[in-house]
């Protein structure tokens, strides 16, 4: 098969089975500079065989039909051209859970499992403190944070919102999906502006815009072309909607109440600085990535 899904005539003669299927389309996507050729090839077979990846592994001389190779070969081209696998397929892993996801949302990173770790202890710290806590999830996107959080505290309730409508149908259809959605209100508002109850919340988390907007331009095509810039670019200096988070904890977090907003370790400095001179934390802290990176700033409301 070449780059075209054809047959090359020197090779006309061997099956096309799942194995060379999976062995010729790794070494391609491994041209096209993937970070994850083999994984990536294999989602996508699973996926036109409307199989599990582990049932790949059992099936390498089987020799799939017409139409799984007719769908296989269609992703292998969008997925050469650039286009995330996740947005290919239409949903990407995320804490042990399948979430749908589409080009209106960005696609779940691995880092933000931090995120809910670190939520997760905070709450469960408060103990009888806060029993039924109301957590808000900023800029929620396809719901990953907030559906997530929901699934693994039952007490809780969450509000998520964002400004794009065609997230937050992406993020309900998730939360319906994860049976989550009797405790989820998901609402189209910038951060919480329109958001008036509860007025006071437990946590207060966000994995918000970030980048810079010279930083922009340097990101991976896939993610330029693919993914909402609305949902990555913060502005000029990269920290503009975590300083507006971080002053939204004045009025809207609960004393003893906790914020965690997830940033590039790049920021990480400028972040911590904006937390210290709003003068209402009681404690600031820095959570670190795999890679040892400042990834989380989280903060305990005085």
């Amino acid at each position: 098969m070449n780059q075209t899904g054809n047959h090359n005539s020197e090779s006309d003669d061997a099956p096309w089975t799942v194995l060379r299927l999976l062995q010729w389309t790794t070494d391609f996507f491994r041209s096209k500079g993937s970070d994850s050729p083999r994984l990536d090839a294999e989602i996508l077979l699973a996926h036109a065989r409307s199989c599990s990846r582990v049932e790949l592994y059992t099936a390498y001389a089987s020799v799939p039909g017409d139409d799984e190779r007719v769908a296989f070969r269609e992703m292998v081209r969008r997925r050469g051209s650039g286009m995330p696998v996740a947005q290919i397929v239409g949903y990407r892993e995320f804490y042990s859970l399948s979430f749908r996801v589409s080009e209106a949302t960005l696609i779940p990173r691995p880092e933000t499992e931090h995120l809910i770790v670190e939520a997760i202890d905070c709450v469960n710290a408060m103990g009888s403190f806060e029993s039924n806590p109301w957590i808000a999830d900023l800029g929620t996107g396809s719901g990953v944070i907030a559906i997530t959080l929901a699934k693994h505290l039952p007490q809780s309730k969450i509000v998520a919102t964002d400004i794009s409508v065609d997230a937050l149908q992406i993020a309900k259809w998730n939360a319906e999906k994860h049976g989550v959605s009797e405790r989820s209100d998901f609402v189209q508002s910038d951060l919480l502006s329109v958001v008036t109850q509860p007025q006071h919340f437990s946590l207060i988390c966000s994995n918000p815009p970030y980048i810079t907007v010279d930083e922009y331009s340097e990101l991976d095509r896939s993610v330029r072309d693919f993914e909402p810039k609305t949902a990555l670019v913060s502005g000029p200096k990269g920290t503009e909607i975590i300083e507006r988070v971080i002053e939204l904890c004045r009025d809207r977090l609960m004393s003893g109440g906790w914020c965690i907003v997830e940033m590039s370790p790049m920021i990480a400095d400028s972040a911590m600085a904006i937390a210290e001179e709003a003068e209402i934390f009681a404690e600031l802290k820095f959570v670190k990535d795999l890679a040892g990176h400042r990834r989380l700033l989280s903060m305990r409301r005085r």
